[in-house]
C-alpha cells in the first residue's frame, strides 16, 4: 500500500521534503539573519532576505514576504505584518499545513483561538528543511524578529517596538519578538512574546536570537 503524503515508515512524519504541488513550501524561518542585527533594510530589505533564501532552494517564484510590522513614522502610517502575507493556506518545506489562512494563523475568532495554528518547534523549519535552534539548545535561537501585537499588527504606542522599522543595529532599542518553539519567557506567543534588550546583532543573540524571521509567501 502506498504511504499517505507526508507520511513515513510505519506512519510517521516524513523528514524529506514535499513534493506535493498541492502543498507548495510556502512558510520558512530563515536559516540566517542579514547579520546586523534588527537592521534589515527596513521592509523592503526583509523580503528581499526571504526573496533570497526562497530562491535558493527553488522558491523564488513566489513573492515573499517577512513577517513584520512597521510602526507609523515620518508621516508613513503603520504597516500590520498580518496584512503582508497574503491569505494561505501555508504549508512548511515538508507540507505540513502552520496555518489555513489569516484569521487561522492569529487565532481571531474563539474557533479558531481554540483549535489553534501549528506553528510549533517541529513544524516551523528553515527554507533549507532543518529545524531551527530552541530552548535548551546551544544556542539557543528561538527568538523571530516581528515587531507585532499577538494579533499581528504594529504597536500604536509612542515607544520603538521594531528598532526604527528595521533600519538600525544599535546597542539602544528594541524590536518585538516571538517564540518558534513556544517555550520560555513566560510568554509563549510565536509572534509577541517579548521585546529584544537592543537592536544588534550581539543583544539579540545574547537575548536567546539570530535575527531571524517568518517569511510567508503572499500568492
Amino acid at each position: 500500500m502506498a504511504q499517505a503524503a507526508g507520511q513515513g515508515a510505519a506512519g510517521a512524519p516524513s523528514t524529506a521534503r514535499s513534493t506535493d504541488p498541492s502543498k507548495p513550501l510556502s512558510f520558512f524561518v530563515t536559516s540566517e539573519g542579514p547579520g546586523k542585527g534588527a537592521d534589515l533594510g527596513g521592509l523592503a530589505g526583509a523580503d528581499a532576505h526571504c526573496q533570497k533564501l526562497a530562491a535558493a532552494v527553488g522558491a523564488g517564484g513566489k513573492t515573499w514576504r517577512a513577517y513584520l510590522s512597521a510602526q507609523a513614522a515620518d508621516g508613513q502610517p503603520a504597516v500590520n505584518a498580518r496584512d503582508r502575507i497574503g491569505k494561505g493556506p501555508w504549508f512548511n518545506t515538508r507540507g505540513v499545513q502552520i496555518a489555513r489562512d489569516v484569521a487561522h494563523l492569529h487565532g481571531d475568532t474563539v474557533e479558531a483561538a481554540q483549535l489553534g495554528n501549528n506553528l510549533s518547534r517541529t513544524t516551523a523549519l528553515t527554507e533549507k528543511n532543518e529545524p531551527v535552534k530552541g530552548a535548551g539548545d546551544k544556542p539557543n535561537e528561538h527568538d523571530i524578529l516581528t515587531g507585532s501585537t499577538p494579533d499581528g499588527r504594529a504597536f500604536a504606542d509612542a515607544a520603538d517596538r521594531t528598532c526604527k522599522n528595521y533600519t538600525t543595529s544599535a546597542a539602544e532599542g528594541s524590536a518585538q519578538l516571538g517564540h518558534f518553539d513556544r517555550t520560555g519567557g513566560g510568554n509563549t506567543s510565536w509572534n509577541s512574546a517579548h521585546p529584544s534588550r537592543g537592536c544588534g546583532q550581539q543583544n539579540l543573540v545574547s537575548t536567546g536570537g539570530a535575527g531571524l524571521l517568518y517569511c510567508f509567501a503572499a500568492n
